[in-house]
């Protein structure tokens, strides 16, 4: 029996202490006044009685009611029962609030506490206060309190003539029984009738309405998750207007959470002044009343469910892990099936007439009964795993959660994982796990009724009959007499509460009040104890557990022939048939992979043990041992298959002798598995071995445990350990006192024994056979914290277990120095100390055990000393010899092979997955350290597979992450420290270090590993090291200049400048460049510097540091101006007279890069003076940057518009981030459009200019004159287009309205296009879809581009049918009403602009990926194509989700289609400046793809070099950094733009594969190499940068004898001479073919290049080491003997696919070669072969074949090669294509006329792009050859050629690359010479001769007089013929 109520309180408002507006509560009265001694009277109760705090109103509320839950500090809840009335205010408290009248009006508008019905307002000026009656209960009666305080609240109001105090005191002094199904009728003495009905069951919650209401409010899913996140402990949190509502979810959540219960903060209603409450760490659930909504917006890990709103929010941060499936969706079908009968006949043709729903009660019950069975499912069988570690004096249960999941076979399950390991589930267990006590429904439904619901599963009809049973139950038990009796309590009359009041509510008297409950008090002391009694029985076990979905096992399932194997060897094993046994053992290890194997394994072994002993011989032993290893490998630190719990007791079994007295036992060999160092392992098998015991001591007979049954419950047919123990409670009340303490004694002692022989066991474990290495400690230092427990191949450990979790003062930190023992001392002492405090051993027996346990472990060691000693004589296993890798010219071994196993990496194929094949993997082997790689190889280690040897490696410039692993040995399954490589050429290296590799080679191979992968300086890389001797003067640079400045052009233009020029140079001030400041305002000078405007002369000390550098120049008439190039190809671009001779000579180095080549070929200008400038030349080219002084990272020479004078370049420059202002990078032949490109806008800008309405301002600002120059140069763009003069101004991308021009200034605008909104149908009725990247919005009408540019950005095809390539549906696509410049800028840096018309440009705002994204996605790919760890089950769906994750394709597809837009544009003859990022990385892409689809040229071999030499080098791409080259880029990262650029161009390749003269494979190789380092060409930033160290103009400078490659396209020059592989013999491109591909997703492929490997010699980008094409060597075809077979297996990812079979075209070429090798004909080079038979195929087609092309050879000769002069001839040299590109020829010029055309271009520009052509060589001779500027003699070959009027020369006879042309048209003079410094010395005198040309001079030596006097000759006559 229980007293009804404890308190009744009266609390009323009262003023705020610190005088502010809002009250506070005051308590007036409370009875008792004394607290009761078994419930003392609840602090905080004014609060709680206004949770939104204590106000004043001005008018009359209605009286409201709710509960309150408070918990006290011993978790008892107390219901305090709040009614609240309002009555007018006494002056004092108006007073009081007068000041804050207000704020509080404002606080009521913003909706303070809830008004809950209309309310009247008094008098004016009348304010009312609230007071609250407060019953205080330790039950919860809602109803009952609800009508005992209306009660009261009615008598005082209405006036009636009872006495409250005698009310108040008869409510106080009721008692009501707790549980047992009675009933009682109480009256409190006013007239009135109550029943109160007890619960049949104490146990079972009580939820009246609230689940079926919480159902109702939120819904079944949010319901499920809330109910997910109480039992994974997360916090909760309600929201709702009434507090009542709060009250009632909050109840609801809890029943539903039965039987488990919530034992962390619950308050139902929080007031306002505790919000602070919220931000606890704890999880809790909590109601706030909705008005305090915004406080709870900042808390991030609080789930949130709005009652009247029907949602919950899940912050991001907050997983809440579902049910596991099939649970999950079960459940919520049943749900829908209780809630909404009717959707189960929504369907049917005749539905029924009524469907009877279930009252609110009882569809109460119903939900709750679904939520019983889903726990009964979900804990069924868990008394099977409950330990009894203690049956007296008290029960003490653990809980085998590890055994649990694995049977369940839930142990990936983050739910039930999270669940079991909750408070919730400990209170569970130590609740119900005792088997003696009163049972309830829950136990009955866990026991008996499981088989039911499983049979149940697929029948709903049935779920749902069992679901109604169980509600039947649940709602007998909250109501056991339904027929009661009407409740008759009296009601205040309809609005009493408007009335007014007699009185204020009275003072009660506490006397009288007292007095009554003194009274009840002594009458209930008289009266007899009611005695409950307790029905307690045995708790039924139920059934044993079942896995909650019986999953296959996967590919190792439990087939019985996988275990016939398993027996089958280990029979050999013990019957002494070893080789036998051998053969098996990789099947057996592999079946080992399955649960079955693992348990038949450990069955069979049990056999072969008599008397806890078994004795083998060293191979048994060996066997028995990699069986072992293999089967605990895969145990997790859980064990919850139990194998490694059923292999302790055998791993101390057997043993092998090692020589008379020393005996091996087999657990000094299975040590190092993660098992063995998790203290849980050790709990659950300690306290399951005393279960055993203790159950044994209470059995008559003792039967033995049969420890063969792994993991099954002890014997079923005998009785359990619980049944024992629930016997034994039974019994406990009627024993004797002595008989109680001796089973006591045996039980302790019993615990005590196992506690000394498990000390025995973990040191058996845990101690290292070689004790003195401290390796075990370090490997397993992770043992405390929670990432390596879960990852099953990192060990964790003892020590570390010891330092971190525990005590870390005890100076363990320093695992390397620790002692072994000392560590795991402390590791059994902690597993001691918890398992004898948990079992109540007593002290003594503690400090007796840690006095044992060091000196247990000290013999131990000392046992171990001697094991080690004998075992190290044992004779060592051969391991097989090292294999040498094959290493390239200059590349050297840092580090000597270091003994490693290579493991398989997730990549199925080379580990014979499921696409069979042998194992290559593991292999056993050495790594090797280069300077230039890391490379393995070895042999399988799978003797089945053969002789192979596998070689995987990867430039050590490529690693991308490098991480330290324990991994298991494949060979003996120990633990072995591993490491991790993972290079972003897609090669993965995870090896473990052979037992022999200390861990010192290992750290120093990590180290170097890292020293060489981030020099400190780019010179440090392997493509400087390679051929360092080149150097030998110059000192290396410090890694850093204090000052660097743009000292020269060029370093090596001063190399020895003092030596040579004279001492004045030493004196002379250092040159400075101007600071950024003098940079900004143009110097006097500067503003004259117009090589576009008069004569002036541009070069000026300001800018040309070369001008300064060289006082000699200028001085000394002796020292001549040389070029800086060290005579690469001369330049035909004569810079005019006018330029001083400094800069002529920076300006004839700029003429040779690239980009010059490809400006004069596309017409681009030329650079010249003005006055031979043809006006009507569009654009020019500026050499504003040749000191790069403007823009760093742009290169020297620039196209800009003929109108836009030099300085101007470097106002307008400042607009753009980086200074890359836009600048021509392509025209095209056909539109005449041109594409710009350029970095992104800075703020200020055109952008700038929209985004702000500028007021006219007296003087403008620099900003304003920098964005008005930007705008005037656009401007000059858009006026240098050819059609731009027809154009109207109107004609931009869609109509506009000038009502945007609004602002005082004319300020210039521009258009803008979004592409984000989709817009209306434009002029051919299409509609655009919505996509990711939406449409073009217009601000006017839409025009027909509008519609389609969105269309194809959407990635959508519009709806008129589309085209095969991807070109628009209809020719109206681009109409004339189209602007001549696009911008196509980021969306988000031009947010904000206004569409404002200006009449040439637009902005096409685009949303492009940023950089970041770029990473982050490729890591993804990587991780996604090497996987790093085998998958737990492999399937091609788990590649392809992991490739859509890392949205690398969608990247590709975003790119593709942007570069198709623009394409589209530019074909249009509108011109498009591509301004994105910084310019230098999705801007390069983006232009390089538009050229290469738009310019048949740029997919040749020699143009795709172009392309990369312009687009990429020259305009700085960050290569250094994004491939992070040096230390400096190692926090950055690698960053592959430029291999997303060639995945791009891979996808067209696809898709067009006769447009190409390259084959994919020279995308592959450019990929490699642009990573490894190998070659120059990708290594630095900018020109400039390479200028600065030298290394623009030594790419091709002069060299003595073969020296390695530097330049990549060096590479591939001389590579493409020797095989075609290079080379697409599909080439057969259209004519002028604009490239327009698909970019969906579904239309590319993923890139073989990331997927492919070949393991018999890696990489296949370092030619040198491939084996090249296999031929069959000579052994095979034995003179004389039959022919042999040529048939060869090709093992996928272990052959080269590609060199087993080659092409047969290849197969051709080579077939020739060989034929013409023994015919003794010297053999001809492939591509002379090639043309030749593709020129023969097409005159033999034309006749034929002219309309159609019948094959790939037989097309006509394209046109517009015609167009460019192809000629095809034969010669002594052989036959190579000849491309006079010249633009300003027609298609219909002759050759003849080619040349004469080529020969007047020269003048202004390079026309040429020859390889060694066999033209006319009039005469020919080795010539000396002295450098330029400071450079030595060389000699070189030269060709007369009279035809072209050239004196070419290269490097030697058969070079076809010409090194330089010294053009006749320039010659002034010839003239005898004279020996200088460094000439050749053995030549006579008279054999130097000079030619001077209007540029330099000269300087010729020839081998004697003769030939000497010969070349003049020649010469000569050549000039006379001119």
């Amino acid at each position: 029996m229980a007293r009804l109520a404890d308190y009744f309180v009266l609390v009323a408002f009262g003023p705020h202490p610190r005088g502010s507006g809002e009250g506070q509560g005051q308590i007036l009265q409370r009875f008792p006044e004394k607290d009761w001694e078994d419930n003392p009277f609840p602090q905080g109760i004014e609060l709680f009685c206004q949770p939104s705090g204590w106000q004043l109103c001005p008018e009359r509320n209605p009286p409201t009611f709710f509960v309150a839950v408070l918990t006290d500090i011993n978790s008892e809840r107390h219901y305090c029962a709040c009614l609240t009335f309002w009555e007018p205010a006494e002056p004092t408290q108006e007073a009081v609030c007068a000041e804050d009248a207000a704020g509080r009006g404002e606080a009521a508008e913003e909706g303070g506490p809830g008004h809950l019905s209309p309310a009247v307002p008094g008098p004016p000026g009348q304010l009312f206060a609230p007071k609250t009656l407060v019953l205080v209960s330790r039950l919860d009666h809602a109803d009952v309190f609800r009508n005992s305080l209306g009660l009261i609240y009615t008598i005082h109001v209405e006036g009636l003539s009872v006495g409250l105090e005698s009310v108040i005191g008869n409510l106080l002094t009721c008692v009501v029984p707790l549980a047992g199904g009675s009933q009682k009728t109480i009256s409190l003495g006013a007239g009135d009738r109550q029943v109160i009905q007890t619960p049949l069951t104490e146990s079972l919650p009580i939820s009246r309405c609230s689940v079926a209401l919480l159902f109702r409010q939120l819904g079944i899913t949010n319901v499920l998750s809330l109910f997910c996140a109480a039992l994974t402990e997360h916090k909760v949190l309600f929201l709702s207007r009434s507090y009542q509502r709060l009250s009632d979810a909050c109840r609801g959540l809890l029943a539903l959470l039965f039987p488990l219960r919530y034992s962390f903060t619950y308050v139902p209603i929080l007031p306002a002044r505790l919000l602070e409450v919220l931000s606890t760490p704890t999880p809790f659930i909590i109601g706030v009343h909705a008005a305090f909504q915004a406080e709870t917006q900042e808390l991030l890990d609080v789930i949130v469910a709005d009652l009247d709103g029907g949602t919950v929010t899940v912050p991001e941060c907050v997983q809440i892990p579902p049910l596991p499936e099939p649970l999950q969706s079960q459940t919520h079908s049943v749900l829908s099936m209780v809630l909404d009968p009717e959707l189960e006949l929504a369907d049917l043709a005749f539905p029924p007439p009524t469907t009877s729903t279930s009252s609110l009660k009882m569809q109460d019950k119903e939900l709750r009964a679904v939520f019983l069975r889903l726990f009964a499912q979900l804990l069924q069988g868990y008394r099977w795993c409950l330990h009894m570690v203690r049956i007296h004096p008290e029960p003490v249960i653990r809980f085998h959660k590890a055994a649990f999941l694995g049977q369940r076979g839930l142990v990936e399950d983050d739910f039930l994982m999270k669940v079991l390991e909750g408070m919730a589930f400990a209170g569970f267990v130590s609740e119900r796990g005792v088997p003696y006590r009163p049972t309830d429904l829950f136990d009955e439904l866990v026991a008996h009724e499981v088989a039911r619901m499983r049979a149940d599963e697929s029948h709903p009809q049935r779920v749902l009959r069992h679901v109604r049973e169980l509600a039947e139950q649940l709602y007998k038990n909250e109501n056991p007499y339904p027929a009661v009796a009407m409740h008759k309590v009296q009601r205040p009359g309809e609005a009493s509460h408007l009335r007014r009041a007699p009185r204020p509510f009275p003072r009660l008297d506490e006397g009288m009040v007292q007095w009554i409950v003194d009274q009840a008090t002594a009458k209930m002391q008289g009266a007899p104890p009611a005695v409950k009694a307790e029905r307690r029985t045995t708790v039924p076990s139920g059934p044993p557990m079942t896995a909650i979905l019986e999953r296959s096992g996967g590919p190792h399932g439990s087939s019985a022939r996988r275990l016939e194997v398993v027996r089958n060897c280990i029979s050999y094993v013990f019957e002494g048939k070893m080789l036998e046994a051998k053969k098996l053992l990789p099947a057996v290890l592999r079946a080992l992979k399955g649960r079955a194997a693992r348990r038949c394994l450990v069955q069979e072994l049990h056999l072969h043990v008599q008397q806890n002993r078994a004795v083998l011989d060293h191979q048994q032993f060996d066997f028995v041992v990699r069986m072992m290893n293999c089967c605990l490998q895969d145990c997790t630190s859980l064990d919850e298959h139990g194998i490694a719990a059923a292999l302790l007791p055998l791993v101390t079994a057997f043993c092998r002798k090692l020589s008379p007295g020393v005996t091996q036992f087999a657990y000094s060999c299975v040590q190092e598995h993660v098992v063995w160092s998790t203290p849980q392992f050790w709990e659950s098998m300690f306290y399951g071995d005393v279960q055993t015991h203790i159950r044994a001591l209470y059995l008559e007979p003792v039967e033995e445990w049969d420890p063969s049954q792994v993991g099954e419950s002890q014997a079923q047919d005998e009785r359990s350990a619980l049944d024992v123990a629930s016997e034994q409670r039974r019994l406990w009340p009627m024993l004797s006192r002595e008989k109680q303490q001796e089973l006591v004694q045996k039980e302790e002692s019993t615990v005590f024994s196992q506690a000394i022989h498990y000390a025995n066991r973990m040191s058996y474990l845990l101690l290292p056979l070689d004790s003195s290495k401290s390796r075990l400690l370090r490997e397993r230092a992770g043992l405390g914290d929670p990432e390596s427990a879960s990852n099953s191949l990192v060990t964790s450990s003892v020590a570390g277990s010891v330092a971190e979790s525990y005590d870390t003062e005890s100076g363990f930190e320093d695992a390397e120095t620790c002692d072994v023992a000392g560590a795991v001392v402390r590791f059994i002492n902690r597993f001691v100390d918890k398992v004898c405090t948990e079992s109540g051993v007593t002290s003594e027996h503690l400090k007796g055990l840690h006095v044992m346990v060091p000196d247990i472990v000290q013999m131990h060691i000392e046992t171990l000393e001697a094991v080690h000693r004998e075992s190290k004589r044992l004779p060592p296993i051969q391991k097989p010899k090292l294999l040498r890798p094959r290493l390239l010219p200059g590349e050297e071994c840092v580090l000597d092979g270091l003994r490693v196993y290579l493991l398989p990496d997730g990549r199925e194929e080379g580990s014979g997955g499921s696409g069979g094949g042998p194992a290559l993997l593991p292999a056993e082997g050495a790594v090797f350290l280069t300077n230039y790689r890391v490379i393995f190889t070895g042999m399988p280690t799978d003797p089945l597979v053969g002789e192979q040897v596998v070689v995987r490696s990867f430039p050590v410039a490529a690693l991308t992450k490098e991480k330290r692993v324990s991994v298991q040995t494949p060979v003996d399954q120990l633990l072995q420290d591993g490491l991790q490589l993972r290079s972003c050429t897609f090669q993965l290296l995870r090896m473990a270090f052979d037992e022999e590799v200390g861990s010192d080679s290992a750290e120093l191979f990590r180290k170097q590993l890292h020293r060489l992968r981030f020099p400190t300086d780019v010179r440090g890389t392997f493509a400087f090291t390679l051929g360092s001797a080149h150097t030998p003067g110059r000192p290396p640079r410090a890694a850093k200049d204090k000052a660097p400045s743009l000292r020269t052009l060029s370093r090596n233009l001063v190399k020895n400048a003092k030596k040579t020029i004279g001492r004045q140079y030493v004196t002379r001030k250092k040159y400075n460049p101007p600071s950024w400041e003098q940079r900004g305002q143009p110097s006097p000078e500067d503003q004259e510097d117009e090589i576009s405007g008069g004569g002036q002369q541009p070069g000026q000390p300001g800018r040309a540091p070369c001008a300064e550098r060289r006082p000699g120049a200028r001085r000394d008439p002796c020292a001549r101006p040389a070029p800086v190039s060290e005579e690469r190809e001369p330049s035909t671009l004569t810079p005019s007279s006018a330029l001083k001779p400094s800069d002529r000579m920076t300006m004839s180095s700029l003429v040779e890069r690239a980009c010059c080549r490809d400006y004069q070929r596309l017409g681009l200008g030329t650079l010249s003076s003005s006055l031979s400038r043809a006006k009507s030349e569009p654009f020019r080219i500026s050499p504003v940057n040749r000191m790069y002084a403007i823009c760093r990272s742009y290169p020297g020479l620039l196209i800009v518009p003929q109108s836009v004078q030099d300085n101007a370049l470097q106002r307008v420059s400042r607009c753009y981030r980086q200074n890359r202002f836009p600048v021509v990078c392509w025209r095209s032949g056909r539109s005449k459009a041109v594409l710009l490109r350029s970095g992104g806008l800075h703020g200020k800008g055109v952008v700038g200019l929209f985004k702000t309405q500028n007021a006219p301002s007296p003087g403008q600002s620099q900003a304003d004159s920098s964005s008005l120059e930007q705008e005037k140069y656009l401007q000059a763009v858009v006026s240098s287009m050819p059609r731009f003069a027809d154009m109207s101004g109107r004609n931009t991308l869609s109509g506009f309205s000038s009502a945007h021009m609004g602002g005082h200034v004319p300020s210039p605008r521009a258009r803008v296009t979004t592409l984000s909104n989709p817009m209306a149908a434009s002029a051919s009725r299409r509609t655009a879809p919505r996509g990711k990247w939406g449409s073009v919005r217009a601000s006017g009408r839409s025009s027909g581009l509008g519609g389609d540019v969105g269309s194809r950005l959407a990635g959508r095809d519009t709806l008129a049918p589309p085209q095969a390539n991807g070109a628009p549906p209809d020719p109206g696509f681009l109409r004339p009403q189209r602007a001549a410049l696009y911008i196509i800028g980021d969306k988000a840096q031009l947010k904000g602009v206004r569409p404002d018309p200006l009449q040439q440009w637009e902005l096409v705002p685009i949303e492009v990926f940023e950089v970041r994204q770029v990473k982050t996605s490729f890591k993804k790919l990587l991780k996604a194509c090497v996987p790093g760890c085998p998958a737990t089950e492999p399937s091609p769906a788990s590649f392809l989700r992991s490739l859509e994750d890392s949205e690398w394709l969608t990247q590709i597809h975003k790119l593709l289609q942007v570069s198709v837009l623009v394409v589209e544009l530019l074909d249009s003859g509108s011109s498009v400046l591509v301004s994105l990022e910084d310019g230098w990385d999705i801007t390069t892409q983006v232009v390089s793809l538009v050229q290469l689809l738009s310019d048949p040229f740029y997919r040749t071999l020699d143009g795709f070099r172009l392309l990369v030499e312009k687009e990429w080098l020259s305009f700085g791409h960050r290569f250094g950094h994004r491939g992070a080259h040096t230390v400096a880029g190692q926090s950055s990262g690698f960053t592959p733009v430029f291999l997303q650029f060639l995945d791009c161009v891979h996808q067209v390749h696809l898709q067009f594969p006769m447009e190409f003269e390259f084959s994919p494979f020279y995308l592959k190789f450019l990929g490699y190499h642009h990573v490894s380092r190998r070659f120059r060409t990708f290594l630095l930033d900018s020109d400039y940068e390479r200028i600065e160290l030298g290394l623009l103009y030594e790419e091709k400078g002069e060299r003595r004898g073969p020296q390695p490659c530097r330049s990549v396209w060096e590479y591939v020059d001389r590579l493409s001479k020797r095989t075609p592989v290079f080379y697409n013999y599909m080439y057969a491109p259209e004519d002028a073919e604009v490239l327009r591909p698909y970019s969906n997703v579904s239309n590319l492929k993923v890139w073989d290049f990331y997927t492919e490997e070949t393991l018999s010699e890696g990489p296949p980008y370092d030619w040198e080491l491939a084996q090249g094409p296999p031929e069959p060597p000579e052994e095979e075809r034995p003179d004389g003997g039959a022919p042999q077979s040529r048939r060869r297996v090709v093992w996928p990812c272990y052959d080269s696919r590609p060199r087993a079979q080659p092409d047969a075209i290849s197969r051709l070429l080579e077939e020739l070669q060989r034929l013409e090798t023994e015919l003794g004909r010297p053999p001809e080079r492939w591509k002379d072969t090639w043309d030749r038979v593709k020129a023969a195929q097409r005159l033999e087609g034309r006749p034929d074949a002219r309309g159609a092309p019948s094959s790939l050879l037989v097309s006509s000769v394209p046109h517009h090669r015609r167009s460019l002069g192809v000629y095809l001839q034969e010669g002594p040299v052989g036959s190579t294509l000849s491309l006079s590109l010249d633009s300003d020829q027609s298609s219909g010029s002759t050759t003849s006329g080619s040349r004469q055309a080529a020969r007047r271009s020269t003048s202004t520009l390079y026309s040429q792009f020859q390889t060694a052509e066999s033209e006319n060589r009039s005469y020919e001779g080795t010539l000396y050859k002295k450098g330029a500027f400071m450079k030595p003699w060389k000699a070189r070959w030269f060709v007369l050629d009279k035809t072209k009027h050239q004196l070419r020369y290269y490097d030697h006879r058969v070079d076809t690359e010409c090194k330089g042309i010294i053009d006749l048209a320039e010659v002034e003079a010839v003239a005898p010479g004279t020996p200088t410094m460094g000439a050749p010395k053995t030549v006579d005198e008279k054999a130097f001769f000079d030619v001077k040309t209007t540029r330099r001079v000269y300087n010729f030596c020839a081998q004697d007089v003769p030939s000497a006097q010969q070349w003049v000759d020649q010469i000569q006559s050549c000039l006379s013929d001119a």
